[in-house]
């Protein structure tokens, strides 16, 4: 009589049986003596497997890492079973070496064979056997970031010459250094030229060197007037080395400018002033900017200001910037300014420059007063400026920028010459709390040093660019500081909010004046597909008076780029 199985006990029993012929394997690694059993068991190895090969694996692994740390002879005696789960792998270490002494036989730079820490006085490089492979890994490396991608290193002619010490002899395959043999640059082929082997350091026959050319070509993200694609990419073929480098032109152009009104103290109307400002960069590809500043303000005031940039003169590492100032109030005076300096720039973020700057300025009135007259000066500029981007952030490209110059020279009016010193700084920089939240500061200042002064050559401030509350250039000073102060907010990438708190100290020999300003207000900043757009609502006071809402500012701008 046939007894039929239910396909669920079958199932079962299969599943039984398989946990029972599946069962792991342990392995056990002795040594010679119980000290060399408790070296082997403090590498720490693997014990439990699925199966032999895995089992077999880690022994031969284990043999690896007791030669790195020093047991170069070490023996696998035997691998034997116990039972049908159990192994014990029988070594034999033998003698621990502490360092091996390495004949380089001048194969190999000594400025990088110093970098391994291990090269004494005498010239010999000595390596601790279990740093050997790390240490022949970094020298193997620097000689390809020197100019031979393709160099290999190895250790020949191991012998034993005391108790613990080892010598063997070094050798390297491939040792011809390469160099650049061709740039080719891809996406906006008109890059200039000067901006590459001056401003980046890349050049034919330079020493090829993939890591330090990523390095050179970040700072392309420092540039205005483009950015970098992707990583640069190199050919090698068998006599050449061919570099290319992946850029695309950005849009540089600015256009700024910005509406004020505000109701003016005497005659109680609505006066509006304003600006425009722009600024045209590499239109012509050769890395130059064009700035053209035009302000009229409610005092009668008009500034007429440019400003050229003209990088790497001739392909040389200078560049020149010239500057042209026209500042005329009502019928009071006009002051014409020129400068020409000779700048430096020593990487993507440092510049230095010096040059010289004349000044002519032309008293309007009929009748001459003690404070404004006829006078020129001329004075010797140096100037240094330190600029760093966050090129991440659209609304605030520029995260730090310190601009510090000064000149020393000469005034002369009504026969009288006397000797004047300069002295200016403008710095901010905006404090990352986290994706949202930031916190601006800017300190402007600057110092005219001379033993008498003509109202028509003191430095003027206020406004939206200076501090806020006041009306644009209302202000004169032989000695000026003023602190800007903001804490922003971003509601997206596109729109942000925030306050205003602004405090400035000057002082007037002429008036006898010297006083402390505050000003207080919020705005918000909006990116449109036209351009930033700002708001700025604020009122200013001196530091005995009280806020009058009639004393308020707003001042409306927008910066487009093209």
């Amino acid at each position: 009589m046939s007894r039929k199985i239910s396909p669920f006990l079958l199932l079962l029993y299969i599943l039984w049986s398989t946990e029972l012929f599946a069962q792991n394997l342990s392995l056990t690694a002795i040594g010679a003596s119980e000290k060399e059993t408790k070296t082997i068991d403090s590498l720490g190895y693997q014990s439990v497997f699925q199966n032999f090969t895995s089992l077999d694996l880690e022994v031969k692994n284990l043999h690896k890492r007791l030669t790195s740390i020093g047991y170069i002879e070490n023996e696998l005696i035997d691998l034997k079973k116990n039972n049908d789960s159990s192994y014990v792998a029988n070594f034999s270490l033998k003698q621990k070496y502490r360092s091996i002494i390495v004949e380089h036989r001048g194969l190999v730079d000594l400025s990088i064979l110093k970098l391994t820490g291990y090269l004494n006085k005498k010239q010999q490089l000595i390596i601790p056997i279990e740093n050997v492979e790390s240490t022949l890994q970094s020298i193997n490396s620097e000689i390809a970031n020197r100019g031979n991608p393709f160099s290999s290193l190895t250790l020949n002619n191991i012998t034993k010459i005391s108790k613990d010490i080892l010598s063997g002899s070094l050798s390297i395959s491939d040792p011809k250094s390469r160099t650049i043999d061709q740039l080719i640059l891809k996406g906006y082929e008109k890059f200039p030229k000067s901006f590459v082997k001056r401003y980046l350091k890349i050049k034919t026959g330079q020493t090829f060197s993939l890591e330090k050319i990523k390095e050179k070509t970040a700072a392309l993200n420092d540039l205005v007037f483009a950015n970098q694609i992707k990583d640069p990419e190199v050919l090698f073929t068998q006599d050449s080395t061919i570099l290319y480098m992946y850029i695309e032109k950005a849009r540089s152009n600015t256009f700024d400018g910005f509406l004020g009104f505000g109701t003016n103290e005497t005659t109680n109307k609505i006066e509006f002033d304003g600006y425009l400002d722009l600024n045209l960069t590499n239109n012509l590809n050769y890395g130059e900017s064009l700035k053209l500043l035009y302000k009229s303000d409610e005092n009668e005031q008009q500034t007429f200001d440019l400003k050229l940039n003209a990088p790497y003169i001739f392909n040389s590492p200078v560049g020149v910037d010239l500057n042209l100032n026209i500042f005329k109030r009502d019928s009071s005076f006009v002051t014409v300014s020129q400068a020409a300096k000779i700048n430096y720039q020593i990487n993507s973020k440092h510049v230095v420059s010096a040059g010289i700057n004349t000044v002519t300025s032309t008293d309007l009135l009929d009748l001459s007063t003690a404070t404004i007259t006829d006078y020129k000066s001329n004075q010797y500029l140096i100037n240094y400026t330190f600029t760093k981007r966050q090129n991440y952030d659209f609304l605030f490209p520029l995260n730090f920028v310190f601009d510090i110059s000064t000149g020393f020279g000469n005034r002369s009016y009504e026969n009288t010459d006397e000797r004047q010193a300069n002295f200016s700084l403008n710095t901010f920089k905006i404090f990352n709390l986290n994706d949202k939240n930031s916190i601006y500061t800017r300190v402007s200042s600057q110092y005219l040093a001379s033993d008498s002064y003509l109202e028509n050559e003191l430095p003027r401030f206020g406004g939206i660019n200076s501090i806020r509350g006041f009306e644009e250039n209302s202000l004169v000073a032989n000695l000026y500081g003023v602190l800007n102060t903001e804490y922003r907010y971003k509601l997206n990438n596109t729109i942000y909010i925030h306050s205003v708190i602004d405090a400035a100290y000057f002082e007037n020999q002429i008036a006898n004046q010297k006083e402390k300003l505050f000003g207080f207000g919020f705005g918000f900043g909006l990116l449109t597909k036209a351009g930033l757009f700002r708001f700025n609502y604020t009122s200013g006071k001196t530091e005995n008076q009280k806020f009058r809402l009639s004393d308020s500012k707003i001042h409306l701008s927008l910066t487009t780029r093209f």
